[in-house]
């Protein structure tokens, strides 16, 4: 059986595992991320890959990133949250390993371990979207990853929900992220402490008491005891959420959307409301196949898997 070695590159750590053709992950190591060096970024990836080739007899390393890669699945075009836009990344890891490398955003990496291995296991045309932070995503089309021309394909969290909405980030406004998120969902949680104090106790409580520490994480928290206004934080997140779920089947028409990242440890408080909103916007529903959405069963190594099977895939 074909092995391979998945890294999985974030701001503050970079995991990286063996995983056979099943998607199972048959040894790990981990190390601090040196975030804002580009060669000791290499070196860590790197010196993490040798590591447990050495234990195991390997073909070909998957690295996921966080950024823009570039089409040929090389170079980081822009990286989002660390010091490499413009490497040649696959280049890099290949001259210090003598492995093939390839190079994916995290967000497709992890989507397509949840589509071969997860909860789209079994479908050809799966959506997954990544709930944290921010939005991202992935776009699996007749069993093939969507990268689109430049590589920049699946961007979700930047379609507009909201014109003239939120100030995104990425210098639009609007954007399905600044609605849909973990950090939006703190932002709805401040709102209504700043204009309903106290409708919004509980979550202020559970905050410190200070209105301008207000998180997602508290949100939740006051959503699980059954807090009025945390579910209304959670109502207008899956209204969002919902509605741009919508849009993208309008034009990918995909089997299953599956849902990840840590905001979905909220269960049916958050998909109840997302299913609703998905279910009123949802072109032509009554005349086309249920479109389940569901959560994620590939858990936090699923960006390491999916870059191990895309590398041994290419």
């Amino acid at each position: 059986m074909a092995l391979s070695i998945g890294v999985d590159v974030g701001g503050t750590k970079i995991a990286a595992g063996v995983v056979d053709e099943e998607g199972n992950v048959l040894a790990t190591a981990r190390r601090d991320s040196p975030a804002t060096n580009r060669e000791s970024i290499f070196a860590t990836i790197a010196d993490l890959a040798n590591e447990l080739a050495a234990q195991y007899d390997v073909e070909s390393i998957g690295v996921g990133a966080a950024g823009f890669t570039s089409s040929d699945r090389n170079t980081m075009v822009y990286g989002t949250n660390l010091d490499w836009t413009g490497a040649r990344i696959a280049d890099e890891i290949a001259a210090r390993t003598g492995k093939k490398v390839v190079v994916e955003n995290d967000a497709n990496a992890a989507g397509w371990a949840e589509a071969r291995f997860g909860g789209g296991k079994g479908a050809r045309n799966v959506l997954v979207v990544t709930l944290g932070t921010g939005v991202g995503g992935a776009v699996i089309i007749d069993g093939h990853l969507v990268r689109g021309a430049a590589g920049f394909a699946a961007e979700i969290g930047h379609i507009n929900v909201v014109p003239d909405g939120r100030p995104c980030g990425c210098g639009q406004r609007g954007c399905l992220e600044r609605y849909g998120s973990g950090t939006a969902l703190g932002v709805n949680g401040w709102e209504l402490a700043k204009f309903q104090p106290d409708y919004a106790a509980r979550i202020i409580e559970l905050s410190g008491g200070d209105q301008n520490k207000i998180s997602g994480k508290a949100v939740t928290a006051a959503a699980r005891e059954g807090d009025p206004a945390a579910l209304e934080c959670y109502a207008r997140l899956g209204s969002a959420l919902g509605l741009g779920l919508a849009d993208l089947c309008a034009v990918l028409d995909p089997e299953v959307i599956v849902l990840t990242g840590g905001l979905t440890e909220a269960g049916d408080i958050l998909l109840d409301p997302v299913r609703a909103s998905f279910a009123e916007h949802l072109t032509a529903r009554a005349h086309r196949p249920e479109i389940p959405i569901v959560i994620s069963t590939s858990g936090q190594e699923a960006g390491l898997i999916g870059a191990a099977d895309l590398a041994r895939q290419d």
